[in-house]
């Protein structure tokens, strides 16, 4: 079928894969730094161009006849009638909208409200609550807003040369705030409640569909939001579920629907293929490693993840509530953590490190089983990020998990997963694959840890750490979680 590319435009540069259009083997690859600064919460959207020509310069996009664009998600390109930004793009990151996406829960009704008419409840990320940033503390430049795009929206658009008709797909659409992953439709009152006034939004296109071509002939599909396009890069499926260890962590699975959850701990996305991306995020993983470490005056997390593979199951009695920022599932946004269970016995080093160690891994199961009390279903566990190397992750998290745990190889899986997508619509329109079906590419190289005979052993960690959590947060997850 040729060949095609996939970008990856994240917060902090650009990375572009050339790959077969059949097999999915990447043939060559490009990579450019923003022209930003690190930790900017703005930026001037030119930047993305500038990286996104530097990084496919030389050549590399010779013989290519479709690009799929993946973008950070959350982004917020604000333009006026003439289609020029207002002001500088607001980044994914950007907390400054904390005040306002609380106000908009309020404004609706609760959390409830929200999570019934979008699958999800206002986080400060979200476009919804920088639109009422927006309005409240520029109402100038929001007053001039007529057009409201996502980074990976107004990349497509400025390579097809700025067509009267703008695009963005489900994906991208679901973690707006404003566009509902269950009925498929934007809700443009929310936006009215944030901005106050309407605005226009991007056409949502199919998984396949195309969103134009450039005046050279080359293909644009519908383009996504970085874990989406993540999540197809990889291949996961119905039954998988994909657990990121950064500071904080997300469990987010493949579901057949929208899967909302009326306290707002699931964020329901729409994924790249037609199915449901449900995410649940918790605000300490990886962060709760690192403090045990310092505390422990290991320099590295290897060193930490050996001494924990010195003690036992269940460290001696050591129960870590790992909630050090407080937490986001379960819903305690003001606690601290905890540490129960010290007896002369148990207070050694290896000890604590496996206490850290079981303490992360039974968060992000008690996050995993909010969405199995949804009715997702979770067979399979892809874990990514740096820890996901550690041999205590490794050893820990299939008996934990109860389930399969696969590591895939690092690689660059989300703009793997835009060339896919290229791949898809370029297939389409040229009647070799059906909009219902995407290319069958590998999977990621991965390597595979199965429970076997320490499945008894995770149920007992497990519920040591459930006692724990139950006695010292009584209700925290509501009746009959994690049990």
């Amino acid at each position: 079928m040729g060949i095609v590319a996939g970008l990856d435009s994240s917060s902090g540069f650009t990375r572009v894969v050339v790959c077969d259009a059949d097999t999915g083997a990447v043939l060559r690859q490009g990579y450019a730094a923003h022209p930003v600064e690190p930790k900017a919460t703005e930026v001037d959207p030119q930047a993305w161009l500038l990286s996104l020509g530097e990084a496919a310069s030389g050549g590399l996009l010779e013989g290519v006849q479709a690009i799929g664009v993946a973008a950070q998600q959350h982004g917020m390109v604000a333009l006026d009638r003439q289609g020029n930004p207002v002001r500088p793009a607001l980044v994914g990151n950007d907390k400054r909208a904390q005040v306002a996406a609380a106000d908009l829960v309020d404004a609706l009704g609760g959390r409830h409200a929200w999570a019934e008419a979008v699958g999800s409840v206002p986080q400060s990320s979200q476009l919804v609550a920088k639109l009422r940033w927006l309005a409240r503390t520029e109402p100038e430049a929001a007053q001039r807003t007529t057009l409201v795009l996502q980074p990976h929206d107004w990349l497509v658009w400025q390579l097809l040369g700025r067509p009267a008709r703008r695009t963005t797909d489900r994906g991208g659409a679901s973690g707006t705030g404003y566009w509902s992953a269950r009925t498929g439709a934007y809700r443009p009152d929310l936006v009215e409640l944030a901005l106050g006034h309407q605005a226009a939004l991007p056409e949502v296109l199919g998984p396949a569909d195309a969103a134009g071509t450039t005046p050279e002939g080359l293909l644009i599909s519908a383009g996504t939001g970085e874990t989406m396009a993540a999540a197809f890069g990889l291949g996961v499926a119905v039954g998988d579920a994909v657990v990121s260890l950064g500071a904080s962590g997300s469990v987010m699975a493949v579901h057949h629907e929208a899967a909302a959850d009326p306290s707002g701990m699931i964020t329901s996305f729409a994924d790249a293929t037609g199915m449901h991306l449900p995410v649940v995020h918790t605000l300490n993983a990886v962060r709760a490693l690192r403090g045990t470490a310092e505390l422990l005056g290991t320099a590295e997390l290897t060193e930490l993840s050996e001494l924990a593979l010195k003690s036992t199951p269940g460290s001696s009695g050591l129960v870590f509530l790992p909630y050090l920022e407080g937490e986001r599932t379960p819903q305690l946004p003001h606690t601290a953590g905890t540490l129960t269970g010290l007896r002369r016995e148990s207070m050694k080093p290896e000890h604590l490190a496996r206490a850290a160690f079981e303490g992360m891994l039974c968060s992000l199961a008690d996050a995993m089983d909010v969405l199995r009390g949804r009715g997702v279903e979770v067979r399979r566990v892809f874990l990514l990020g740096g820890a996901a190397e550690l041999p205590a992750v490794q050893a820990l998290a299939p008996a934990i998990f109860g389930a399969q745990v696969v590591v895939p190889q690092p690689a660059d899986y989300t703009a793997i997963g835009a060339a896919r997508q290229a791949a898809w619509a370029l297939g389409v329109s040229q009647g070799s694959l059906s909009p219902h079906t995407p290319p069958a590419w590998q999977g990621a190289a991965a390597q595979v840890f199965e429970p076997g005979e320490d499945a008894a052993v995770g149920t007992a960690v497990r519920q040591q750490y459930t006692a724990t959590r139950e006695q010292i947060h009584p209700g925290a997850f509501g009746h009959g979680h994690g049990s």
